[in-house]
């Protein structure tokens, strides 16, 4: 079998996998090239399952980086939110559900609260719906220990409250209202879509006049995002885009990407925002 024909049709499996194992883009980019590498220094005929050889190498080069991430993370200045993906708005419903609850901001961020070993196995477990046997021989562990990480990521992860999810057109839509509202400068507008417990959460890897803290209320996030419009630099545009499988705003200089932002939406308000403002992040953007 020719390397290409095995490897092609499984790239978008590995990338999803190493994205929602890192957070990154470029670095979920770079993992798929080295296993596509290591594969071609394999002799393909004697390898049963290109699958599930692909995928062990993939999460395991990944569990390697994300050792490595974890104290690189630990002097980063300010929040670390992962890097912002472009997503097809057009999906179907169906589509669009499990999207957005394995690869939105929220759940990116939250698996940050698991080790490297308890993220691999509930990604694998619970987004791609590999059972434990394979789980087991992916990671080098026993079923039993499997098991184990994964109800313990399991109990980590749901502790997040329930959210009434919208339709992506919705979403979208709120969205736009959103920059509407923050364009328009009327508070009482913006505050309409606004959650009362709503968060800014933003990512400059220590730009200055990033907030290097949570803004957190609905008020006190209306005021910063006015703050923002005023401070905006000459040029820049905003327009709504589809980001981790939701609703988003991306901001524009010149055709570049200078921020991106990603709303959590509960219903009809938005409940968070993870603004990524961090170049180094954007780069998969362009």
């Amino acid at each position: 079998m020719d390397a290409d024909d095995a490897v092609t049709p499984l790239r978008p499996l590995l990338f999803s996998i190493a994205y929602r194992l890192l957070g990154s883009v470029m670095e979920a980019e770079d993992m798929v090239q080295e296993t596509y590498l290591r594969w071609q220094a394999q002799d393909s005929a004697a390898i049963a399952s290109p699958r599930a050889y692909l995928t062990t190498v993939i999460t395991r080069l990944c569990l390697d980086q994300l050792r490595s991430a974890r104290a690189r993370r630990e002097t980063y200045i300010g929040p670390w939110l992962p890097e912002p993906l472009l997503t097809d708005p057009g999906r179907s419903p169906a589509d669009a559900a499990v999207m957005a609850d394995s690869l939105s901001m929220a759940f990116l961020v939250l698996l940050e609260r698991l080790s490297p070993l308890e993220r691999a196995v509930f990604v694998l477990r619970e987004v791609f719906d590999y059972d434990y046997a394979a789980i087991a021989d992916i990671v080098d562990r026993s079923e039993a220990a499997c098991r184990q990480l994964a109800s313990r990521a399991r109990r980590a992860v749901t502790e997040r409250p329930p959210r009434d999810t919208p339709a992506p057109e919705v979403g979208m839509g709120l969205a736009r209202c959103f920059l509407a509202a923050a364009g328009g400068g009327d508070m009482a507008e913006l505050m309409a879509v606004l959650a009362p417990d709503v968060t800014w959460t933003s990512d400059g890897g220590g730009l200055p006049g990033v907030a290097r803290r949570p803004i957190r209320g609905a008020e006190a996030v209306a005021r910063f995002v006015f703050g923002l419009n005023r401070l905006a630099p000459p040029g820049a545009a905003a327009r709504p885009v589809s980001l981790n499988g939701g609703p988003g705003v991306l901001v524009e200089m010149d055709g570049a990407p200078y921020a991106a932002v990603a709303l959590d939406v509960d219903g009809d308000r938005v409940r968070a925002f993870y603004a990524v403002v961090n170049p180094l992040k954007l780069q998969g953007l362009h």
